[in-house]
């Protein structure tokens, strides 16, 4: 097994009637059952699609895009690439007509396949793009006047069943395909600048599967042709399309979410999947859910489960697996919760951000299956640490480093991190055959961040006496205050993030002020059941522009502070909650949610101008 494309002719030679492919079908405007396409069928398609793509000029190593959410015709184009060896390129579903403009001039995109309901963002990048982008073709079908706007910028744009007739009654033949062969090239969302472009070869991803059978079947777990995949998460990033390809060699099912964050359980209810991939945002939406339920389900329903809920855990303290901890309490009281999900994960993998402790320790015992916390780059192809199933004691951490890479810290002087401590702490870098090949057309950037054959990651690892590693900081987000003392801001957030009273916070402080500041979103069913315990009045969006509202959370986060023996400096003197949540559309997230700092500051200045006029103000009038 030397390619992507070897992974999937695999199982189609092993599996060909196995279901492959499904999405719900839609019957008189309501969805139905889930209709499937086996692994026969899909290549069957895969290799009209090759033959269509090099009838229409498509050369060796063309760069061909793929634009859309999750779905069928996404893994389809993916393998006619890899049939191919042309080289598969994700234009970002979540990041504007700039970045795809972007990725398609930088890659030199030829081609692009494209969801229908995205074309009239595609076409937003022309003229530009059109320098490169020859081709479009649709995941469905194209209107006449897509057909004329297409011709103005003179490109060709074809529907999906007719771009399939052009390869009829042509055949040709597939390309030798090497390891060392580039398969893919995503770009990562930088919190600075232009998004890079991580080449990611064959040996990256078939290295990577092998790790991740390696690892679930020494836990027990191993995946078989009877796993089912909600595929929801986007494909454009790796954590997704690795887990994808993973699925595909074991000859699995994969189901397609219908694009909408609100029919996401809806769609789990109807797809019952067995592995649940996601990101710390979803299993957040999923913990805040439930303790709402609970809150208003009544004094009697919530000491019923508050009792299971420590009961099992406590056995699950002294080493039970969560099967073993209490079948009774799984039956009678957590069920419910496993239903929610579909009624058969048997794992839960949450990556690309840290995943909160309470959250995972609540998950752990209440969903009724394994909750693991994974960690890794799109430059480490993914899963480079793994936490293992049942093992309380790996909570907060991301595990172990899964089977294929070697992993060390290296000093970070100037942040007091040392890697030959007592408690080893430093710089997590990563070797091994999982790595990317570099950054397109950017080899200074690569020299960077590859030296010597090991990836520097720029996060901070503290390793654990039982072999698990956690992050705890990020080395470039640092910054000094105006008296001279450094701040490692993310160690600071992620202290603060254990805070009940708030679903995220972002700390702000500079060289010209001795003191931080925050801007906090607050959790709004805490932040109301505070109000009506202490007679404020007001809605939500109200509740986060009173004064006492803004004192109650931030003395939350200052006991926290004190609680974990936090450096004077380091705890919080004003804040301001935000009720809409960081999100993408305002540019203050990265796709994978991480902070965008410059972005945050620029956002929100005349708030954090405001909070340290009035703050220094207090200060001065204590004297």
């Amino acid at each position: 097994m030397d390619s992507c494309w070897d992974v999937f002719r695999m199982a189609v030679e092993k599996y060909p009637n196995n279901p492959m492919l499904g999405r719900r079908e839609i019957v008189d405007g309501k969805p139905g059952k889930y209709v499937w396409q086996t692994y026969q069928e899909v290549y069957d398609i895969v290799i009209k699609l090759g033959n269509s793509l090099r009838a229409c000029g498509v050369k060796d190593e063309a760069k061909c895009g793929i634009y859309g959410a999750n779905s069928p015709e996404w893994i389809i184009s993916m393998e006619a690439c890899n049939a191919h060896g042309f080289y598969c390129v994700p234009l970002y579903d979540t990041l504007g007509a700039g970045a795809v403009e972007f990725i398609i001039c930088h890659s030199e995109v030829s081609i692009v396949f494209v969801e229908e309901k995205k074309i009239s963002e595609l076409f937003k990048t022309c003229p530009k793009s059109t320098e490169y982008m020859k081709t479009v073709v649709s995941f469905g079908s194209v209107s006449r006047e897509q057909k004329e706007e297409a011709e103005n910028f003179g490109l060709v744009i074809y529907a999906w069943d007719e771009f399939l007739k052009l390869g009829e009654g042509k055949e040709y033949d597939l390309p030798i395909k090497k390891k060392s062969d580039i398969c893919t090239i995503m770009y990562t969302s930088g919190t600075t600048g232009d998004p890079k472009g991580v080449m990611i070869s064959n040996e990256s991803i078939v290295t990577l599967i092998a790790g991740v059978i390696r690892l679930l079947k020494s836990a027990n777990e191993a995946l078989s042709v009877k796993d089912v995949f909600l595929s929801y998460l986007p494909l454009a990033h790796i954590f997704d399309r690795v887990i994808e390809e993973c699925f595909i060699q074991h000859g699995a099912a994969i189901g397609f979410w219908r694009g909408d964050v609100k029919l996401l359980i809806e769609d789990l209810g109807e797809l019952k999947p067995t592995i649940f991939c996601a990101v710390p945002r979803v299993l957040d939406r999923v913990y805040s859910g439930l303790q709402k339920k609970l809150a208003d389900g009544g004094f009697l329903k919530k000491l019923l489960f508050d009792s299971a809920f420590s009961y099992k855990f406590g056995h699950m303290r002294k080493g039970q697996s969560h099967v073993e901890a209490s079948p009774i309490c799984d039956k009678y009281v957590f069920s419910k919760v496993k239903q929610g999900l579909g009624g058969n994960v048997r794992i839960i993998l949450s990556g690309a951000a840290p995943l909160a402790s309470h959250v995972e320790s609540f998950l752990r015992v209440v969903a009724c299956c394994h909750v693991l916390q994974g960690y890794g780059l799109t430059e480490s192809c993914a899963g480079s640490f793994v936490s293992l199933p049942d093992r309380l004691d790996m909570l907060g951490t991301v595990g172990p480093p899964v089977p294929n890479v070697d992993v060390r810290l290296e000093s970070v002087p100037e942040m007091e991190y040392d890697a030959l401590a007592d408690k080893p702490r430093g710089e997590i870098c990563i070797r091994g055959k999982t790595l990317f090949s570099g950054y397109y057309k950017r080899e200074d950037l690569t020299k960077e961040v590859l030296i010597d054959g090991w990836l520097h990651t720029g996060d901070v690892g503290e390793w654990q006496p039982n072999g698990s590693m956690k992050i705890i900081d990020r080395k470039k987000n640092i910054f000094k205050l105006s008296q001279g003392e450094y701040v490692a801001v993310e160690n600071i957030e992620n202290i603060y993030g254990e805070v009940q009273a708030v679903d995220s916070v972002w700390v702000y402080g500079n060289s010209f002020e001795s003191f931080l500041v925050a801007v906090a979103n607050p959790n709004q069913h805490i932040l109301e059941h505070w109000a009506a315990e202490n007679g404020v009045s007001g809605d939500y969006n109200a509740l986060c522009q009173n004064e006492k509202a803004k004192e109650f959370v931030l003395g939350e986060l200052v006991k926290m502070a004190k609680e974990k023996k936090m450096k004077g400096f380091e705890i919080i003197k004003a804040i301001h909650l935000d009720p809409v949540p960081f999100d993408m559309e305002r540019d203050l997230l990265t796709p994978t949610y991480k902070k965008k700092r410059p972005q945050l500051l620029k956002y929100y200045q005349t708030v954090i101008d405001e909070m340290y006029k009035t703050t220094n103000e207090k200060f001065a009038a204590r004297g």
